[in-house]
């Protein structure tokens, strides 16, 4: 059962609603930011620059958290999002590996 704040346990995170979180380009960008981050960091959500509304923007980092990609705490009126890099290499070995891998966000049939 997923905690006060919307996050899987490690056990009920699938791989459906991960790669589903995963198929927007804007949400890969911010999990491979993430992933090349050292571990344990975190950030604002409005330290991506994401080129859409905030309203969208927290549509897309819920989808993040409730995917169980990401972990977010707040920090007094902003929150921090940190990759929850173990728990996703524990259930998806290597998919961090291939999402730092990419190196742009390819259109469709490229």
């Amino acid at each position: 059962m997923p905690d006060d704040e919307g996050h899987p346990a490690v056990e009920e995170i699938e791989l459906g609603k991960v790669l589903s979180a995963l198929a927007d380009p804007l949400r890969r960008r911010v999990v491979r930011e993430l992933a090349l981050a050292p571990d344990g960091t975190a950030r604002t959500c409005s330290s991506f620059a994401l080129p859409v509304s905030k309203a969208t923007v927290t549509h897309h980092f819920r989808t993040l958290r409730e995917a169980g990609l990401v972990r977010q705490v707040n920090r007094g009126n902003s929150r921090m999002a940190g990759l929850r890099r173990s728990e996703i290499e524990a259930c998806f070995p290597g998919l961090l590996a291939i999402l730092t891998a990419e190196t742009g966000d390819r259109g469709p049939g490229e």
